[in-house]
Formats: structure tokens, sequence, C-alpha cells
């Protein structure tokens, strides 16, 4: 589905302040789903559940899909379970971190 590509475009356009890797690719996206009328959900976490950059990255987040043409409302679900780990994590973030060992 075209929306679900741009709205994941826009994704990687958000990163986490702390880490130079966008939200998509650190695996902080755990769901999007698009209804019929454009309504977008959206589950996400974070790497810690007290990251202190918790409210700026979410409303970042939101910002970025709600920018997206096409996108009539946008739904964020930060959840905690299950735990974030960095097999969320892209190939690219993964090189990216130095991380793929």
């Amino acid at each position: 589905m075209k929306l679900e590509r741009d709205i994941i475009m826009a994704l990687r356009q958000v990163y986490d302040p702390e880490i130079p890797v966008n939200v998509y690719d650190l695996g902080l996206i755990y769901e999007i789903k698009v209804d019929e009328d454009h309504n977008v959900y959206v589950q996400m976490t974070l790497t810690a559940p007290n990251c202190p950059m918790a409210d700026y990255v979410v409303e970042q987040v939101k910002t970025a899909v709600e920018d997206v043409p096409g996108v009539v409302s946008v739904k964020i679900d930060l959840v905690f379970e299950p735990e974030w780990d960095r097999s969320r994590m892209s190939e690219e973030a993964l090189v990216e971190l130095g991380l793929d060992d």
C-alpha cells in the first residue's frame, strides 16, 4: 500500500536524539495499521522505559505521520511489551552503530 510506504519513509526521518539512527530502522515501530478511511495507528516503543526524551520522540513520530499526504488522523500507542532489544534493528542500523558483528 502506497500510503503505508509513505508513512515508513516519513518515520525514517525521525531520529532518537540520543542515537544517530531513525526510529524505524532502530526497530522502535512495532506496528503500522491504516484503515480504509486513512486513519493511522502506530504501535511503538522506546529503547528504554525511562527515556528522558520519550515525549519528544513520540510527538515527532506523530507529527511525521500526520504530515504524510492522505493521512486523516494518527493514534500513537506507546508500549513496553514486548521489550525492545537490538534484534529489532535493521541491518543498516546495526552497521551505522558498529554492532554488525
